[in-house]
């Protein structure tokens, strides 16, 4: 409080202030977008969700939980943030709100208020549809980059522009169909991947058949055996919900009869395309290599990590205020948190488990499909658990929870006539590298 130069707060205070920062996010948001800005910038862009408390604020909507809870009301949220994750605009919906109809907001957001000329935005298949492509993006002059879905890559397989034998050599290749004239498809495949969603499938048939053979033998049972149609349906229904294979078995049922069969021609259909993924953009080669396309789209687990962030050291949730702005504020503080602590890990990035060597774990890395890898000195520091100045390495939490130790303690000397003064707990080794590295002092704000 005393470093802030703030007496006591109470709710009022904290109301007042988010009513007060409402109308400024605009030009918060701009000036960060300016300090990230370069030309022929990549932009992530990702939606989830939170869950609401109460009934009153508009936003409050059922609609497709992305943050796991189910059954609430909710609202979703659009992030926008660069290819290292860090985050430069957010925006509240209502949370009935369809993630592609978000785009053209976020489309004039980048060209109009933050005046960004040359813009690739990234996005997954859900949000890059084809339409939103055609209407949004495209008319705007702003590239992108997305991926295909399941039954546009069977069209691309059918059509024989991939197959298996593509990656005899490389494990990706540029590939080109009519269907996407003046665009570039990076067709790949992660073996690790495609081996364990074949495993995954497996088990989940031989689980489904395991629960379906019960049913069978409960129609064949002496005493009270299962009869009806509409009762067997209902418990084949239960398990084939359960381990959502319906689409990979041929069923029969009557009154007396259940019998049920794989349905091997669209198992191997679906096999086909384990470890498959196939990307999609309209940048230019020269701009941005096949291998960089690649890279780019996975960064979008960048945001992934932002979100993980708010729905945990953050907590988005819960959400309690009554009126939209104030909704929309408590989401763009989380951001603005995020941002301060995405800079301080970063800073801080030698003393954390962190990698702080970013080019050499890229230098590890055999090909862009492959698992991201840890550079040597990040693997040392979470061996030995301490830092190159010997000192223990923390995640960024249990770091920040031991600088909360650092305490000023308010001294009265027995003598009256002398004033109080204030006395700074001593930092450790640990603490002052901290510090150092920060480039702040623990005294701030009493010396």
């Amino acid at each position: 409080m005393k470093v802030l130069s703030l007496s006591l707060v109470d709710e009022d205070d904290l109301y007042e202030a988010m009513d007060w920062l409402a109308p400024r996010q605009s030009q918060i948001e701009a000036e960060i977008a300016k300090r990230h800005r370069e030309d022929g910038t990549l932009v992530l862009y990702d939606m989830s969700s939170a869950a609401f408390e109460g009934k009153t604020c508009p936003l409050g909507k059922r609609g497709h939980p992305k943050d796991g809870v189910r059954g609430r009301l909710q609202i979703v949220y659009g992030l926008l943030a660069t290819k290292e994750g860090v985050p430069i605009a957010i925006k509240v919906f209502a949370g009935n709100t369809g993630e592609p109809t978000t785009i053209a907001q976020q489309v004039e957001k980048l060209k109009g208020r933050f005046g960004l000329a040359n813009v690739v935005l990234v996005g997954d298949r859900g949000l890059l549809t084809q339409a939103r492509l055609r209407e949004d993006v495209t008319p705007k002059q702003l590239d992108f980059i997305t991926a295909l879905r399941a039954p546009q890559i069977r069209a691309l397989i059918r059509d024989e522009a991939i197959g298996l034998s593509l990656f005899d050599e490389r494990d990706l290749v540029e590939v080109t169909h009519p269907d996407y004239l003046g665009e570039r498809l990076v067709a790949c495949l992660n073996p690790h991947l495609a081996k364990e969603r074949t495993e995954t499938r497996q088990s989940l048939l031989a689980a489904t058949e395991t629960e379906l053979d019960k049913i069978v033998a409960s129609l064949n049972r002496e005493r009270r055996p299962l009869w009806g149609k509409d009762k067997i349906a209902m418990r084949v229904g239960k398990v084939i919900d359960r381990y959502k294979m319906a689409k990979h078995f041929i069923i029969e049922i009557t009154d007396e009869t259940f019998t049920y069969r794989r349905d091997e021609a669209k198992i191997a259909a679906e096999t086909i395309l384990d470890g498959i993924y196939v990307l999609r953009t309209s940048v230019e080669s020269k701009v941005l290599g096949t291998e960089e396309v690649v890279l780019s789209y996975k960064s979008l687990s960048n945001v992934e990590r932002v979100f993980r962030g708010f729905n945990t050291d953050l907590d988005i949730r819960p959400i309690c205020h009554r009126t939209e702005a104030r909704v929309s504020v408590h989401v763009f503080l989380r951001m603005l948190s995020y941002y301060v602590s995405f800079a301080m890990a970063h800073t801080l990035a030698p003393v954390l488990f962190k990698d702080d060597d970013p080019a050499g774990a890229k230098a590890l890395r055999d090909s862009p499909i492959a698992p991201a890898k840890r550079s040597t000195s990040a693997k040392a520091k979470a061996s030995t658990k301490v830092s190159a100045n010997h000192t223990p390495v923390h995640s960024f939490a249990t770091l920040m929870e031991d600088l909360a130790t650092v305490t000023a303690n308010r001294i009265q000397p027995r003598d009256t006539d002398l004033d109080s003064f204030a006395m700074i707990t001593k930092p450790t080794p640990l603490q002052q590298r901290a510090f150092e590295l920060l480039g702040v002092s623990p005294t701030l704000g009493y010396m």
